[in-house]
């Protein structure tokens, strides 16, 4: 039976490696209803609107949404149709494997850890007051007048950290469950509960109390510094990383660069009504058109998707032919030779190809 999938090209580059993950997808033998819709700062300049209402009832319909980057604009313009999507779906889990493969420049190969990253709480809430505004000097007098409150500087800009018990549990349980699908042997938790107790504290609370449900796996839990510390001095004994959002955001693409790049980091933002597979690098739109861009990181995501779909021997199979075209090293894009003017380099499409090929062979 074929999968009903929306299929979102994105902007920028977005279509050429959306394509080119689709064929590979194809190539699998895994059938597919594409269900194509629009998102991104194309579809703005069209209509208006970066999100349409049909994308998001397709996404809610098919429950599986597979996505090519899309741009945000700086300062101006509309919100990140990523964090649309988030808020929309309640997309709570980010999940990112940063798996070094041979053949990729990188003073980091025995990497393979996979980072759980909580999506919806945290700094990232967005629960801001700007300086001196009434709302900010109301609050600041508010928490001078408390018990022990502490005085606020003047002119402050305010942040609130809310981290729950029903978020943390249910994303701490999100990476155990990871790691027992996918043969993992330990999860690490990361926080910074020495010094912010009652957030980051509770965070680890929750995360002791949901490792006692999963005795077959190992839980320990790292101080976040101390953490970004030993992932580069000794990244082979780490495993599946859960954290709280700011620092899952910042440890993610730590783990993108220990591996080679943005371009070789999938991710997947899975939640209670659907799961969105995306890369996470952008739209890069001045290479837009030009047959250029790397498009493993989407690829990869796709294979994320397979395993989501309970496709396991398909998502072996594509992750297998991608690592191979990676280590032959002769048909793949500019930015992993070992120039990134070597002429010898192929474009996205061929890249794709060369997957197919392997696949084949």
């Amino acid at each position: 039976m074929a999968h009903d999938v929306t299929f979102i090209p994105g902007d920028g580059t977005g279509p050429e490696l959306a394509e080119a993950t689709r064929r590979v997808l194809e190539a699998t033998g895994v059938a597919f209803n594409w269900d194509r819709r629009e998102a991104g700062v194309d579809e703005y300049e069209r209509s208006g609107n970066p999100f349409p209402d049909e994308t998001l009832d397709s996404i809610r319909r098919n429950g599986i949404g597979i996505k090519g980057p899309t741009t945000t604009p700086v300062g101006s313009g509309f919100r990140s149709v990523n964090v649309l999507l988030r808020k929309e779906l309640d997309l709570y889990a980010c999940i990112r494997p940063c798996k070094a493969y041979e053949g990729v420049r990188t003073r980091f190969p025995e990497t393979d850890i996979v980072i759980v990253r909580e999506n919806t709480e945290d700094l990232y809430a967005g629960i801001e007051f700007e300086k001196d505004s009434d709302e900010a000097l109301r609050l600041t007098d508010f928490i001078e007048g408390l018990e022990g409150g502490a005085r606020i500087r003047e002119h402050s800009g305010i942040s609130i950290k809310p981290i729950s018990v029903f978020g943390s549990e249910r994303i701490v349980r999100a990476a155990f469950d990871y790691a027992k699908e996918n043969g993992r042997g330990k999860v690490t938790a990361a926080h910074k509960a020495n010094i912010m107790k009652y957030s980051d504290g509770l965070f680890l609370e929750v995360a002791r109390k949901v490792a006692e449900d999963y005795p077959e796996i190992e839980f320990e839990d790292r101080i976040i510094d101390n953490l970004c510390n030993q992932l580069v001095s000794r990244p082979e004994e780490y495993d599946v990383i859960v954290l709280p959002n700011l620092y899952g955001d910042i440890v993610s693409d730590l783990g993108a660069g220990m591996i080679g790049g943005l371009g070789l980091a999938p991710g997947a933002n899975i939640g209670t009504e659907a799961a969105m597979f995306e890369a996470t690098h952008g739209s890069a739109p001045k290479y837009k058109g030009l047959n250029r861009v790397n498009p493993t990181a989407l690829m990869l995501s796709g294979v994320l998707m397979l395993r989501h779909l309970h496709e396991r021997d398909a998502a072996d199979s594509l992750e297998a032919a991608i690592a191979s075209v990676i280590k032959q090293g002769e048909k793949v894009t500019y930015d992993l030779k070992p120039t990134r003017d070597d002429p010898t380099a192929v474009g996205t499409s061929e890249f794709a190809g060369a997957v197919i090929e392997e696949m084949n062979a």
